[in-house]
C-alpha cells in the first residue's frame, strides 16, 4: 500500500485478549486508511496477530522474544495462560525489558516508525518516544470512565485511611457523576503499590507517563462515554482525545485467537439457539481469565436450573495453578436435568455470534470492557458479575448511569444466592424488562458511531489524519 505522507506507526499491545484484540481492530482500520504498521509482538502471540496480516498484508511484524522474568512461568507470553490476575504485574515489568531491543531496532531501521501506539500498560514506551522524539499514543481498551478514575489515583496517590477497612467507600467527587466504590474494588495494580518497591515504581512511572503522553484512543463511543471523554480533555489539557469504538472484529474471533478449543462446535451452538425462540435464552460467560469455584459452579447451576430458562452457559476450564477439583467443575447430573433446555460449552464460545442471534434474550457476564461492547452492540441487557479489575467500573456505568443491566454479584470470591439468581434470570427473560428497551436503543447508538458519517468514524478518521501529518513533519526535517 502506498504511503506518500512517509507516516509509519509502530504498534505495540500489551498480550492480554481483552487488550490485544481491540487494539489489533484499531490497527486494521488505520492500515485501510493508508498508514504503514508494524505490530510488535512475541512468538507465542503471532497466532492472534496472523488473521490481520492475513487481511493486511502490508502490515508488517517485529518478532522479539518474550523476556525471561523470575516470577513468571517459563514460555508464559499471553495472560490467559496465568492461572489469575496477580501475573499481570510481573508481565508488565517483564515487557519494559524489550526497552533496549525496540531502541536498536529503531535506530538501525531504514525508515523508523513516526509514532508509538501502545496499550496503557506499557508506559514506559513513553520514555522511548521522548529519547527517539517522536509521539505516543495511548490505548485504552477500557472505558473512559474507568480511566477517569484510574489517572486520578496514579496522579494523587490516595492512601487508604485504615488499611484494614477494604470496604471503606471511596469518592471521586472531581469525575462527572461523583461515583464512589468501595477500597477493594479499586484498580488491584493500584491497591498492590508499595512505595520504594522498584517494580510499583516502575508500574507507578509508567500509568504516569500514560497522563503526559501525546495522544490517547478509546475503544468507546462518545454516545456511551462522552462526558468522561470530555473530561479527560480537560484532565489531560488538550484535545487529542479519540474514541473510534466500538472495535470489533470484522468476523468471529475463531479459538486459535482467543487460545483454546471448544467442546461444541460453533455451528452446533448457532443450530441450537435457531430452534429456540426469540429473546428467550441467556447467555452466561465470565471471559478468557475467570474460572469460577466449585461452590459457585453449583450455585450458578442452581439458579440455572430453578429459573427455568433455556440458556447457554460457556466455562472457562482449570488451568495449571488452580487447585484440581475446586475449580471450574459442572455439578454432577446437571447437564442431564437440563438436556434440551440448556448447552454447556467448556473452552471457547462464539461469544459474538450467540449475541447477536435473535434467541438471545440477556447475557450473564462479569462485565469485562469488550464483553459489554459486544453486548451493548447487539443490543442484549446484561446481568452483572464483576470480578476484579475494572469490572466494577464497568457494571457501575452500565447498571447505575446506562440502567442496561442489573447486579446478580460482586467479588472472585462471592457465591451468588441461587434463588436470587434464579429470579434475577427469569426477569432478565421478560419481554418487558426495562433494561432490554435501554440496551435496544444504546446499540441502534452503537453502530451508529462507527458507521460512515457517526462519531467513532470521525475520530478514526481524524486520528489517521493527524497520524499521517506527523510522517509529513518527519520528512521535513
Amino acid at each position: 500500500m502506498s504511503n506518500p505522507s512517509g507516516a509509519h506507526i509502530l504498534v505495540f499491545p500489551y498480550p492480554a485478549q481483552g487488550h490485544m484484540i481491540p487494539l489489533l481492530d484499531l490497527t486494521y482500520h488505520l492500515a485501510v486508511r493508508g498508514l504503514s504498521i508494524t505490530i510488535l509482538v512475541t512468538p507465542k502471540n503471532l497466532p492472534i496477530v496472523n488473521p490481520l496480516l492475513s487481511k493486511c498484508p502490508s502490515i508488517q511484524t517485529l518478532v522479539l522474544p518474550f523476556p525471561k522474568y523470575p516470577s513468571l512461568p517459563l514460555g508464559v507470553e499471553n495472560a490467559k495462560d496465568l492461572p489469575d490476575n496477580k501475573a499481570i504485574i510481573p508481565m508488565m515489568h517483564a515487557l519494559g525489558s524489550l526497552y533496549h531491543p525496540v531502541l536498536h531496532w529503531f535506530q538501525s531501521h531504514p525508515s523508523p516508525p513516526t509514532a508509538i501506539i501502545s496499550d496503557f500498560f506499557l508506559g514506559w514506551t513513553h520514555r522511548l518516544a521522548c529519547q527517539l522524539g517522536i509521539p505516543r499514543v495511548v490505548f485504552s481498551p477500557a472505558a473512559a470512565f474507568t480511566l477517569a478514575i484510574v489517572n486520578f489515583l496514579w496522579r494523587t496517590m490516595p492512601k487508604l485511611a485504615n488499611p484494614a477497612d477494604v470496604d471503606s467507600p471511596f469518592s471521586f467527587p472531581h469525575i462527572p457523576n461523583s461515583p464512589k466504590y468501595p477500597w477493594k474494588h479499586l484498580s488491584p495494580i493500584y491497591r498492590s503499590y508499595e512505595e520504594g518497591d522498584p517494580v510499583s515504581e516502575f508500574i507507578k512511572e509508567g500509568m504516569r507517563a500514560n497522563l503526559v503522553s501525546w495522544g490517547y484512543v478509546f475503544n468507546s463511543f462518545s454516545e456511551l462515554d462522552g462526558e468522561y471523554l470530555e473530561h479527560l480533555r480537560g484532565d489531560l489539557g488538550h484535545a487529542r482525545v479519540w474514541a473510534v469504538g466500538p472495535l470489533l472484529p470484522s468476523g468471529e474471533v475463531g479459538p486459535t485467537e482467543r487460545g483454546g478449543a471448544s467442546s461444541v462446535p460453533a455451528g452446533e451452538v448457532m443450530s441450537w439457539l435457531d430452534q429456540c425462540t426469540d429473546g428467550s435464552v441467556i447467555y452466561v460467560c465470565f471471559g478468557s481469565l475467570v474460572v469460577l469455584t466449585r461452590r459457585q459452579m453449583e450455585a450458578l447451576a442452581d439458579g440455572l436450573d430453578a429459573s427455568g430458562a433455556r440458556f447457554v452457559w460457556s466455562i472457562k476450564e482449570p488451568t495449571g495453578g488452580h487447585a484440581g477439583g475446586e475449580y471450574g467443575v459442572v455439578p454432577a447430573g446437571f447437564e442431564a436435568r437440563v438436556a434440551g433446555r440448556g448447552l454447556v460449552i467448556r473452552g471457547w464460545a462464539p461469544q459474538v455470534s450467540i449475541l447477536g442471534h435473535r434467541s438471545t434474550g440477556s447475557f450473564l457476564t462479569h462485565c469485562g470492557w469488550n464483553s459489554v461492547l459486544e453486548a451493548i452492540v447487539a443490543g442484549v441487557a446484561m446481568l452483572a458479575w464483576p470480578m476484579s479489575a475494572d469490572q466494577f467500573f464497568n457494571a457501575g456505568l452500565v447498571v447505575d448511569q446506562l440502567a442496561i443491566a442489573a447486579r446478580v454479584c460482586e467479588g472472585a470470591e462471592s457465591v451468588p444466592d441461587s434463588a436470587e439468581l434464579a429470579r434475577a434470570v427469569t426477569e432478565s427473560m421478560s419481554s418487558t424488562w426495562p433494561q432490554r428497551a435501554r440496551a435496544k436503543d444504546l446499540s441502534r447508538a452503537a453502530v451508529g458511531a462507527v458507521r460512515e458519517g457517526g462519531s467513532s468514524y470521525k475520530d478514526l478518521d481524524e486520528l489517521a489524519t493527524e497520524l499521517r501529518q506527523l510522517g509529513v513533519k518527519s520528512n521535513d526535517e
